[in-house]
């Protein structure tokens, strides 16, 4: 089963930016869909954004689109989140997922079966 590792996070301040990188364990996660979950402080974990395998069109949450941008590299077996003007409500530890089954509910925590420690990302006012 492919492993996932999450890096980049971090404390920064509010309108700063931060790119999270998830690094796969083998090529198969070419074949997977990739996401982006978030849990922040007393609150369930939530998606935030998903990639298809090919990439196509990704998905986002009403929360950070626009201001966040989910992209893979499949030659080197990474997804990252690039988030941009961050903000206090941003702050919470930040998950991927990956699953091999189809698109249909990528928004689904229980559809995914692999997932990454998670990096925490403090966004201070």
């Amino acid at each position: 089963q492919v492993q996932l590792v999450e890096s980049g996070g971090g404390l920064v301040q509010a309108g700063a930016s931060l790119r999270l990188s998830c690094a796969a364990s083998d090529r198969t996660f070419s074949t997977h869909i990739m996401a982006w979950f978030r849990q922040a402080p007393g609150k369930e974990r939530e998606f935030v954004a998903a990639i298809a395998w090919l990439g196509g069109s990704p998905s986002y949450s009403d929360s950070v689109k626009g201001r966040f941008t989910i992209s893979r590299d499949n030659a080197k077996n990474t997804v990252y989140l690039q988030m941009n003007s961050l903000k206090p409500e941003h702050t919470g530890v930040y998950y991927c997922a990956g699953k091999r089954t189809g698109w249909d509910k990528h928004y689904d925590q229980l559809t995914y079966d692999t997932w990454g420690p998670g990096t925490q990302v403090t966004v201070s006012s």
